[in-house]
């Protein structure tokens, strides 16, 4: 297997943009405040996040700055703790994905889920009027001896009917109700829930994926795959079910699921085994029986204890014309040709330096990290996280490896014009090799878990700890570090 010619940041068209969260050197993070999942929507002009606290924050593009950066858009509490009394069992806020409806009209539709619960939410912008005159303002102004008025007052009254003074009595002396004026005070940002989707899952929702149809998305759980349409909330149809009669003959669970971004009967799970399959709606409606089955068998030579551990799908994910799939697990990143499930296309090592610190790993829990993965616009370049806060762009041909590190040394390297965003994660390289990685220095406590590449632009969106990173391709490098531009 060929070793992917490492890019340093200095080398590579990729810069530090934007950072949002606690810039301070906080030693002591809030474990609310830790961002639990990260989504661009269709158009890329709106970024999502979702943290451990239950809230999801929305960002805008900045149209007002040059090239990609973003700005607050609003803030809401999307998800709180519950306890389920019957199961003695509770239930986290913690939002583990958010996923953008195609927007229809002036507002914005999102999906999140916590570990049971799916919430449709609408965000839109409404105008807030306030009351500028009523009886008790005309009756205090009428009790008011008025000054005299000026020539420009009396042709501006007799030209707006808006403008005259409101009359308190009528020619009788009886008093006049008028009804209230309003006026434009302020526009916010508001967001409703519209629809609740709720006792469907006895187990954690690992994933939610809106069908390419607009009208139906799926939840999946450890154990079942639930079809939903987005209109009915008190109905979804089941339709896979891996959970055994006898669950001590339980094997395998679900860890992600994914619709085909265009075939709307097709769809992609992975599972705890590190296989990918893919299942055809058409065929029956309970999809037990996969159409195509994804895996590569372990190096004998490299089995362990860790083996079944280490090989289980965290994250798959389409390219957007649905031609490939991409795999996530602890140690490597695969990428699958749809048509060709013998073997991957091409099987990358992102964690091959940790095979020998697996003991450790398992023993601070850090083996059990779900990574994500994802693909750029185009396909033809995918990224996945890592340790110390650094991530790795990849080359579809797993040619170039462009490390960055999504650290506060980002923008402090800002200020100073320089990009240091990130060394790479070693020394010594010669000839382009892949340096060795010096794994005592790592810090496993700051992990690049969550991404999310921009549809159209060489823009990424990272959340790290408690930060939220945007980094940007300024112009398109020879050997092409990303999406289209």
């Amino acid at each position: 297997m060929a070793t992917p010619t490492v890019i340093t940041p200095d080398e590579s068209n990729w810069r530090f943009a934007q950072c949002f969260g606690d810039k301070g050197e906080v030693e002591d993070i809030t474990e609310a405040d830790i961002i639990s999942t990260v989504e661009f929507d269709h158009t890329g002009d709106y970024l999502a996040t979702g943290d451990k606290g239950g809230r999801v924050v929305l960002f805008e593009r900045n149209e007002t700055k040059k090239g990609c950066e973003y700005k607050f858009y609003t803030e809401f509490q999307s998800h709180e703790p519950e306890f389920d009394y019957l199961k003695s069992l509770e239930i986290e806020e913690k939002i583990n994905k958010i996923r953008w409806c195609k927007r229809q009209n002036a507002s914005h539709f999102l999906l999140s889920t916590n570990d049971k619960t799916i919430k449709l939410w609408k965000v839109f912008e409404k105008s807030v009027k306030v009351i500028s005159e009523n009886n008790g303002s005309v009756a205090l102004s009428a009790a008011v001896p008025p000054s005299p008025p000026s020539a420009a007052a009396l042709t501006s009254s007799t030209s707006s009917p808006a403008a005259r003074p409101l009359a308190t009595v009528d020619a009788n002396g009886a008093p006049i109700f008028h009804l209230p004026r309003m006026k434009y005070h302020d526009t916010v940002v508001a967001a409703v829930p519209r629809k609740v989707y709720a006792n469907a899952h006895a187990y954690h929702i690992n994933s939610i994926s809106i069908n390419s149809d607009g009208e139906t998305y799926m939840s999946a759980d450890d154990l079942r795959v639930n079809l939903w349409n987005l209109n009915i909330s008190d109905q979804s149809f089941n339709i896979l079910d891996i959970k055994p009669v006898n669950m001590e003959e339980l094997t395998e669970v679900i860890t992600a699921a994914e619709f085909h971004p265009i075939s709307c009967n097709l769809f992609c799970y992975s599972s705890s085994k590190g296989t990918v399959k893919l299942a055809d709606m058409r065929e029956q409606a309970l999809c037990d029986k996969h159409a195509k089955l994804y895996e590569e068998e372990e190096d004998p030579s490299n089995k362990s204890f860790f083996s079944e551990i280490i090989s289980s799908v965290s994250d798959v994910k389409f390219s957007k014309d649905g031609r490939y799939i991409l795999s996530r697990d602890y140690l490597t990143l695969r990428i699958w040709d749809i048509n060709m499930d013998s073997r991957p296309v091409k099987t990358i090592n992102v964690h091959e330096h940790l095979r020998s610190k697996l003991c450790d790993l398992y023993e601070n829990d850090c083996i059990f990290d779900k990574f994500e993965c994802t693909f750029s616009g185009n396909g033809d370049h995918v990224l996945t996280g890592s340790y110390n806060n650094y991530f790795h762009i990849y080359d579809r041909e797993g040619e170039t490896d462009t490390v960055l590190q999504a650290d506060k040394s980002a923008f402090k390297a800002k200020k100073i014009g320089g990009n240091k965003a990130a060394k790479p994660p070693a020394k010594g390289a010669k000839n382009g090799a892949k340096p060795a990685m010096d794994v005592e220095s790592i810090d496993f406590n700051k992990k690049v878990l969550h991404a999310s590449w921009h549809p159209r632009e060489n823009t990424v969106a990272i959340g790290a700890v408690n930060n939220l990173f945007i980094f940007a391709a300024s112009t398109p490098s020879p050997s092409g570090a990303g999406g289209p531009a």
